[in-house]
């Protein structure tokens, strides 16, 4: 149904126009994919290294003729009027006049706000691929977007939002939702850094900080974070249990402990490793027919049941839940209720007064999620507030950074945002 929208769009002669900003792995993913597709295109590449938006331009197959490289915005509404593309390093171009909808691509937190902030002020529909960003100030930016009558959504293509589907097909259903989780596909270090990681980034192709993101675990718990917040779980435990599971026994280990499962009892978050790259969610019935159905179908003796899904397909995917988004304003994953879950911030090293913590992925910083009400109490430190920020306290490596141990930067737009947001929530640190 949406292919056949997307042809009667083309046929029209219209297009949804997307506005991206990152022009990196998954950037430059996107863009392909959109150039394969009827009725939308990306049509502003934001980027702040020079060329690299042109790059990702010329490799999904766009002719150089069509693209102008400008920072200009008279240049650029006049290229886009004569049907031309965008390339650029001016943010602003990614929610001008006739974008559709912005698409954030950048995995830094504070880009991550700027953007969604701006282009819901501009009254442009929101796709954040940025779950960093999503999970430190993604209670307020739905708010915000509610209020300006655009749509404010994470992707399909990553797990938080493939996870969100598995978890609606279910609750749709009138069955519970007992756990719901992820795979992890590299090994846990939470010491790795952009060095350490450097030569598996080259031969990945992928930005050695966003690789080390993933191997230190910020990664997945920043996606978690996401998740528990739209659902309104919580994770078990700090950083959750990450046990080693298989695809066979998933419905047996993310389940209270009183039935032989690593749970203190329903609604957690989790992960596992051996099953990356797919995603699940855990469900019960105590429906004698249901049970005896759902053993008819080669679901298991029950009581508790796995849907367990293979992949997720990241950029690849991003695309279906950015037409839903424009066509039907349909969300695919967002936090419409006061967080349930926190990641926050750990220092990687020793760290001393006057340090200025790196970005994620960097030398001096960790992510790891914590139940929302608890970090509020310690007064922990978001770990998305975390770059920029300078150390007051000594903190040793491997405890929690506080809001006492650091001097955040209050012109920063994510601090902004988290301000507004803890006002909403009554968290105030």
């Amino acid at each position: 149904m949406l292919h056949r929208r997307l042809q009667e769009l083309e046929r029209s002669g219209d297009k949804i126009r997307v506005g991206l900003v990152g022009a990196g792995q998954m950037g430059e993913g996107l863009a392909v994919v959109l150039e394969q597709m009827a009725g939308i295109e990306t049509t502003v590449v934001v980027d702040a290294a020079p060329g690299r938006a042109a790059r990702a331009f010329a490799s999904a197959g766009t002719s150089a003729s069509d693209v102008v490289e400008t920072d200009d915005p008279d240049r650029a509404l006049a290229a886009m009027s004569d049907g031309r593309r965008v390339a650029t390093s001016n943010v602003e171009l990614a929610w001008c006049e006739p974008i559709d909808i912005s698409v954030e691509a950048t995995g830094v937190p504070e880009v991550g706000a700027l953007v969604a902030k701006g282009a819901i002020e501009a009254r442009k529909h929101v796709l954040q691929l940025n779950v960093e960003t999503d999970a430190t100030v993604g209670y307020v930016l739905r708010r915000m977007a509610e209020e300006a009558g655009v749509v404010y959504t994470l992707s399909g293509g990553d797990e938080p939002g493939a996870i969100m589907e598995l978890y609606d097909f279910v609750t749709t259903l009138g069955l519970e939702v007992v756990s719901a989780g992820k795979g992890k596909n590299n090994r846990l270090d939470r010491t790795a850094t952009a060095d350490t990681v450097a030569e598996t980034a080259r031969e990945r192709r992928m930005n050695p900080k966003m690789l080390a993101s993933f191997v230190d675990g910020t990664k997945t718990m920043v996606e978690m974070t996401s998740l528990a917040n739209g659902i309104g779980f919580t994770p078990d435990v700090r950083g959750m249990h990450g046990p080693p599971v298989t695809v066979d026994t998933i419905a047996s280990t993310y389940i209270p402990s009183h039935h032989g499962g690593v749970l203190s009892g329903p609604g957690k978050v989790d992960y596992g490793r051996g099953v990356a790259p797919g995603v699940f969610v855990v469900f019960t019935t105590d429906h004698p027919k249901l049970i005896r159905d759902l053993g008819y179908l080669s679901m298991g003796p029950g009581p508790y049941y796995a849907l367990y899904r293979p992949y997720h397909l990241a950029n690849i995917e991003t695309p279906i839940s950015i037409v839903r988004a424009v066509l039907s304003q349909k969300t695919t994953l967002a936090t419409d209720r006061p967080p349930t879950a926190e990641t926050v911030a750990f220092a990687k090293r020793n760290l001393a007064a006057g340090d200025t913590v790196d970005d994620l992925g960097g030398y001096r910083v960790y992510g790891m999620i914590e139940k929302a009400e608890l970090a509020a109490r310690e007064r922990f430190l978001p770990v998305g507030l975390a770059p920029g920020a300078v150390v007051t306290s000594p903190v040793r490596a491997g405890e929690p950074i506080t809001h006492d141990d650091v001097e955040l930067d209050e012109h920063s737009h994510i601090v902004s945002l988290r301000r507004l947001q803890d006002s909403l929530t009554g968290d105030l640190p």
